[in-house]
């Protein structure tokens, strides 16, 4: 009996269905490890550890070249260092659902892409128009961005309650606003322009085109040069983590080896009888090494870099993040209580509020296309949980605000994010409920 026969038959939405739920699978179990460390900082920061326990992230570490001297905080290198490859991850997630995904269709990426664009402008006016001409107001950029791990975190606990097209559309829509966000990081919190680092930069990034145009593929290879051109970005005055975003942008998503030409070179490999020896300079041996390099290039470079690294970034850089950042020490003294409302206003209304504004218009406008099985009263609750910024809004807060307000924009980044969650996850069980099922 051929055993194909007691399989599924494989569809070409199997192509990013899969990569999608595993990567929902990941960010559910990464936001459960997210909280954890977000309550150790704070509890940490709180006791009589707390000199210790900050003092510990402001520890000196690097390494000189030359007369080059690379010497930064272990925050800083965790900030601009680990957190590129969180960014390199979330433009590849993108970029394979833009070229693979359901958002290959330029009008259902649009959707989405609007929502994220009302989500950042305004909350963004909104704390602007709240802080008015008090100290903080450049730190509009902090209210700008959604922390996927924790939204898809609360998304995964409601389960089969919530339609697919939901949950597509809001980790969407972190995306977009993510990689938008580091766009303005990059723009609005960047040092003096450093023309000759930049031209370094646009040398190491036309070398990997060159690359990848010649048909290299070791992606060690590709990493080495990464690093140089964050090195020369973090010397031009551009913030680093740019350079994630850059790369995984350029990452190929068509695999080198298609499925045809996959199945003819293990047919000769499947062709040699059993025992054959497969050592020495032999063609066997050469089929066999053949087989190997056509069963790892069957598979893309973004899947590939996505299977292995994604995970490294959910349970080891966010969970070295949120120690580093989320620490805040709540009886200090300097609170400015008008700038932690500000941010919490902002996230918690001024979000949802661009969101589905921003959406209404795509969709009566006929730029988007919102999904049939998606209510706009469920979107007006899913839109609530994108309030809870932390990750990115502390990444941003760190650039933004001078010492002295630091804390109160943690604690109202904190509050409007615990807050968020709980309005949003609530407003989402209401309306799944049996009584509410044909609400919106």
């Amino acid at each position: 009996m051929n055993s194909n026969l007691a399989q599924l038959p494989k569809e070409p939405a199997d192509l990013f269905t899969r990569p999608l739920t595993r990567f929902l699978r990941i960010e559910a179990m990464a936001g459960a490890i997210l909280l954890v460390c977000t309550i150790v900082a704070l509890v940490l920061s709180n006791t009589a550890w707390s000199t210790q326990f900050l003092g510990f992230w402001e520890t000196k570490a690097g390494f000189s070249v030359g007369g080059m001297e690379f010497v930064r905080s272990l925050k800083h290198w965790i900030n601009d260092g680990l957190m590129t490859l969180f960014f390199f991850v979330v433009a590849l997630e993108l970029k394979r659902e833009l070229v693979l995904g359901e958002l290959r269709n330029p009008r259902r990426a649009a959707f989405p892409l609007a929502a994220a664009l009302g989500g950042m402008v305004v909350p963004a006016g909104l704390f602007l128009l709240l802080v008015g001409d008090e100290p903080g107001a450049s730190g509009w950029g902090t209210v700008m961005s959604t922390d996927t791990a924790f939204v898809i975190g609360c998304l995964a606990i409601l389960g089969a309650r919530l339609p697919h097209s939901l949950r597509l559309f809001l980790l969407s829509l972190a995306i977009f606003d993510d990689v938008g966000a580091i766009l303005v990081v990059a723009i609005a919190y960047g040092g003096t322009l450093n023309w000759i680092a930049l031209a370094l930069v646009a040398l190491g990034l036309a070398i990997v085109a060159g690359m990848a145009r010649l048909g290299f593929r070791s992606i060690p290879v590709y990493f080495a040069m990464g690093g140089l051109i964050w090195l020369a970005l973090d010397a031009s005055g551009v913030h680093a983590t740019l350079s994630g975003v850059i790369l995984g942008l350029m990452t190929p998503a068509r695999s080198w080896v298609s499925d045809s030409r996959l199945h003819a070179i293990f047919d000769r490999v499947v062709a040699y009888p059993p025992g054959a020896r497969w050592g020495g300079n032999t063609s066997a041996r050469q089929d066999l090494r053949r087989a190997g390099i056509a069963a790892r290039e069957a598979l893309s470079p973004i899947e590939r870099l996505e299977v292995s690294l994604h995970p490294w970034v959910a349970f080891t850089i966010m969970p070295l993040f949120a120690l580093a950042n989320a620490g805040v020490p709540i009886g200090a003294t300097g609170f400015v209580p008008a700038l932690a409302t500000s941010i919490f206003v902002a996230l918690v209304i001024g979000k949802p509020i661009g969101i589905v504004l921003f959406s209404f218009m795509a969709a009566k406008m006929r730029l988007g296309i919102r999904p049939s099985d998606l209510p706009w009263s469920l979107l007006a609750a899913g839109s609530l949980l994108t309030g809870i910024g932390f990750t990115m809004a502390l990444f941003i807060a760190e650039l933004a605000f001078d010492p002295g307000l630091l804390n109160s924009a943690k604690l109202g980044i904190l509050a409007a994010s615990v807050v968020s969650a709980a309005m949003g996850f609530l407003a989402l069980v209401w309306l799944t409920s049996r009584g509410s099922q044909n609400a919106g």
